[in-house]
């Protein structure tokens, strides 16, 4: 069951992320959203996640899901 909640944190965290470098939501709407748990993979306190390696990670995690249409708008902000 743990690896089951790990996952399940791990897919938020990059849910959560997407949403906050897209600008579909800001950090107090996710955590509305969530109220027991916040995750990112990137420490919003020193960077914005646009950086390639964050930007990379969703891209691959998103096309794992194959949710392309949130990898296309990640390699949008990627090339600016």
């Amino acid at each position: 069951m743990e690896f089951l909640e790990d996952l399940a944190k791990y897919n938020q965290s990059m849910e959560n992320a997407y949403m906050l470098i897209t600008g579909e939501g800001t950090v107090s709407e996710i955590l509305d959203a969530n109220v027991d748990d916040f995750y990112l993979p990137f420490n919003p306190l020193e960077q914005d996640g646009k950086d390639d390696a964050t930007l990379d990670l969703l891209i691959e995690h998103f096309t794992q899901l194959e949710e392309y249409e949130k990898c296309a708008r990640l390699f949008e902000l990627k090339s600016k």
